[in-house]
């Protein structure tokens, strides 16, 4: 097994493809002017022999939420513009 750069070690690919995932989200959100700073992979779900990864958004405050709910409403529009966090 490769170990991460967390230290976690990579059971078939679930834990880098997990990874992949959250570091394309997190350049995702960036592009959109948002940052989650919790963005993480949920260390429970990486446990045991077959783990389920799953990437944990974290917690936010209000100003980061209308953010992320502006920057989702312009994804269908084509356009880019900043939003208050």
């Amino acid at each position: 097994m490769a170990t991460t750069g967390n230290g976690w070690q990579a059971a078939g690919n679930g834990i880098g493809d997990a990874e992949r995932a959250r570091d394309e989200l997190s350049d995702a959100l960036k592009a959109a002017g948002v940052k989650l700073p919790s963005l993480s992979l949920d260390a429970v779900s990486c446990a045991g022999t077959a783990p389920r990864v799953l990437v944990d958004l974290g917690r936010c405050n209000v100003a980061t939420a209308h953010a992320l709910a502006a920057a989702l409403r312009l994804r269908g529009t084509g356009h880019r513009q900043e939003v208050a966090r």
